[in-house]
């Protein structure tokens, strides 16, 4: 009789290793291997399979595939819906991760009373609250929600059985890191209990034709906790951003196998729940600043302009090595535009402190925002505050040239929208059209963006 044995995980990349090493020998990550329960092998040492009892089953082209058009359930939250791709979509497998607190519960008991509303009978199953504390929040949302199936359970079989009995059409699981199955000898959360159990809820998904929500919780470093290989495995990843004191809260699809990535929608926390925010751009401009350091930046999310403030502050250094703190922003990108400022502007960053803050939580990972960046630094250090009316957009290269981005267009009629008057951009990437008054002014390079700001 074979008998089991464990193996080392790799918790980033999911490979399997015979014994711990300081490195993952396929992902080059360090202190990532983690020892779990492995299949079992037989008396050769080789793993053993299940290919010889497996249903036999034939390969087909796909010119004799029919092509079938893509069915999408409403959650009933429209911002969510325009993340997911405009909704749902029946035996996907969706992953939703966020730092404690910060409304994942909130926003799919809302799901799931909106979709009970519509007739989609829903399970809610909670490994970490009871029944009275979901029956608190439910209260306060809408009242579909008191009329959503709840199970308090963490044993992965004893959920799928009510699934399967109940037939639901939308199963939500919070969480995945509390959940286990009898079948591992290890606690939940650990590498091979999350992936086992995540498994065993895809199957299920698309056995039943169920759409299945999982709650992840998030490490320090913003990733969902557990293997890196429950992110392979969902069909769509939505990650929670915005700090916990703020007031409103973005969901950014990092991974959606049926509609766009990268989309954002945007939600305010209210006292009944997460309300959609029609015009982020107002919300992320309604305290702007009109000190110095201060810049507007247009980027683009997915298919949604937005644009965002972006504050700097550089003071001169009290200590040997120069501070460099960046929120929302890369810091290796901030000492890349610090040193094209130092080298072709003959600013001494080097002896200043800069922190940079990128208002409302909002995470920059485009280089469009160069160019505002760039501005709101000038404007710190020369102490002269820039034109409210002036919007920042393009990439800043190393030889301190102003390049083009990309959908320009749609992020000058955004800020026309939000009513600039003016459009700092590439001097090769003029458009033509109507931008509701504002007017795009050609910057060649860093020199020629110095001269405006300080004209």
């Amino acid at each position: 009789m074979a008998k089991l044995s464990t193996a080392f995980f790799c918790t980033d990349c999911g490979s399997e290793t015979a014994r711990w090493q300081g490195q993952c020998p396929v992902c080059q990550a360090w202190n990532t291997l983690v020892e779990e329960p492995s299949a079992a092998r037989g008396k050769t040492g080789r793993r053993e399979t299940t290919a010889q009892r497996a249903p036999a089953v034939a390969a087909v082209k796909l010119r004799d595939v029919e092509p079938q058009s893509m069915q999408r359930w409403s959650t009933g939250v429209g911002e969510l819906d325009f993340v997911l791709g405009g909704g749902v979509v029946p035996g996907s497998l969706v992953l939703l991760g966020g730092e404690p607190g910060i409304g994942k519960s909130t926003l799919l008991l809302q799901v799931a009373g909106k979709a009970q509303g519509a007739g989609l009978d829903t399970l809610y199953v909670s490994g970490e609250e009871s029944a009275a504390q979901i029956r608190l929040r439910a209260d306060r949302l809408d009242s579909s929600s008191n009329d959503v199936a709840f199970l308090s359970a963490t044993d992965i079989d004893a959920v799928l059985r009510v699934a399967q009995d109940t037939h639901p059409a939308i199963v939500i699981v919070d969480s995945i890191q509390t959940v286990f199955t009898g079948d591992l000898d290890s606690a939940a959360g650990n590498v091979g209990q999350v992936r086992e159990c995540a498994a065993r809820l895809q199957r299920f998904a698309k056995e039943t034709g169920a759409a299945v929500f999982v709650v992840g919780h998030v490490t320090k470093d913003g990733v969902v906790a557990g293997p890196r290989t429950l992110e392979h495995i969902v069909d769509t990843v939505l990650y929670f951003e915005g700090a916990v004191t703020l007031d409103h809260r973005i969901v950014r699809a990092t991974k959606n196998r049926f509609g766009s990535v990268d989309e954002i929608g945007v939600f305010r926390m209210s006292a009944s729940g997460l309300t959609a925010v029609a015009n982020p751009s107002e919300l992320f401009l309604g305290e702007r600043s009109q000190s110095s350091g201060s810049a507007v930046a247009a980027l683009v999310e997915g298919s949604r302009p937005l644009l965002v403030e972006v504050q700097a502050l550089c003071t001169k250094s009290s200590y040997g090595a120069p501070q460099r703190v960046a929120n929302g922003f890369d810091r290796q990108r901030l000492a890349l535009l610090l040193a094209v400022l130092e080298r072709r502007a003959g600013i001494p960053f080097g002896q200043l402190d800069v922190f940079l803050n990128v208002v409302g939580g909002v995470r920059v990972a485009e280089p469009a925002a160069d160019c505002a960046v760039v501005a709101a630094l000038l404007s710190s250090v020369r102490d002269r505050a820039l034109s409210a009316d002036d919007v920042f957009i393009g990439e800043l290269g190393l030889g301190g040239e102003l390049r083009s981005v990309s959908q320009l267009e749609r992020r000058l009629a955004e800020a026309g929208r939000m009513g600039f008057k003016r459009a700092h951009v590439a001097a090769r990437a003029i458009p033509r059209g109507d931008f509701g008054g504002l007017i795009p002014l050609p910057t060649a390079d860093l020199g020629a963006l110095i001269k405006r700001i300080e004209a």
